[in-house]
């Protein structure tokens, strides 16, 4: 990584502690007044949430949100999902996909922020969420194996990346066969140049850095990834729409002992469900669950 680009992380990661500070400072003032939202326009923040989802989530959790969409509505979890989040601040993404995925699915917030963590895994521990971890790491080196993830989800990060192809494949590594991605994400018109770009807002603010819909196709389809969709919600600035972004990661044939496990359309794998957790039952209530397995012979042993 050169300079520049050390920098401007830096400058990222400066930022979204300040955003944390803020809130955890506003839910330890005096006089019970709660806790302090972070400053962000109509276009960001948690009012891009319905009032049933923020409903029950700790108040920190929602204070912090400054992405500009909403993935968890577009992303289609599924009880059992594994779901990782990056960049997950203050966790209300975590949350939301926790109660999606239930009891036997798990959601993963990664973040390289220590202040935001600190508060996400507060806001875990007041949510009573038990289904969820956070990670200290960048979007650039995910620190999860190959093939463990059923659903990559983010909320206006991928843009503040100084290397985005680099985001693009670690998704599509961590992803198992058949995953999917469901991002919100800044996403420019193709014909505004770095500059216009960066004529209409800073790299922190989540514009400057943002890829036009082109770049962001190209880059999904270099990594890998299929079915790439990227549908506007709404202009952030003249130019520069808030977008979701989906793709998947085809599916595999592969079998033997080094084959990921591949996952029917009801979540289960390998003949079992819950695949690989302690809550794993056969498919077939006929037979067991070491049977299952060994007939699919997909490498999903433990």
């Amino acid at each position: 990584m050169n300079e520049q680009s050390s920098d401007l992380r830096e400058t990222v990661r400066q930022r979204y502690a300040a955003a944390a500070t803020t809130v955890t400072e506003g839910a330890a003032a005096c006089c019970g007044s709660g806790p302090t939202a972070v400053e962000v326009d109509e276009n960001f923040g948690s009012g891009l949430y319905d009032a049933d989802e923020r409903a029950g989530l700790p108040a920190e959790a929602v204070a912090a949100s400054l992405g500009c969409g909403n993935p968890t509505a577009v992303a289609e979890l599924r009880d059992g999902d594994r779901v990782l989040d990056l960049g997950s601040g203050g966790g209300i993404d975590v949350l939301l996909s926790a109660r999606r995925v239930g009891p036997t699915g798990k959601a993963y917030g990664l973040d390289m922020t220590e202040e935001m963590l600190a508060l996400a895994l507060a806001n875990a521990e007041k949510a009573g969420a038990r289904n969820v971890e956070f990670l200290k790491g960048s979007i650039e080196a995910i620190p999860l194996p190959a093939n463990t993830i059923d659903v990559v989800i983010s909320n206006c990060v991928i843009n503040l990346s100084v290397d985005k192809p680099a985001v693009f494949a670690e998704m599509f590594r961590v992803l198992r066969p058949g995953g999917r991605i469901g991002i919100s994400d800044v996403v420019a018109d193709d014909a505004l140049t770095s500059a216009q770009r960066a004529e209409r807002g800073d790299y922190v603010g989540c514009i400057a850095g943002a890829l036009s819909f082109g770049e962001y196709r190209a880059g999904l389809e270099a990594a890998g990834f299929t079915d790439v969709g990227i549908t506007p919600t709404h202009a952030v600035a003249d130019g520069m729409y808030s977008a979701i972004v989906r793709a998947t990661k085809t599916a595999t044939t592969a079998t033997g002992p080094d084959a990921p496990a591949a996952r029917s359309a009801d979540g289960s794998c390998c003949g079992v469900s819950a695949c690989c957790t302690p809550a794993e039952e056969a498919v077939d209530p006929a037979v067991g669950v070491d049977e299952a397995k060994s007939a699919t012979a997909c490498g999903c042993t433990s």
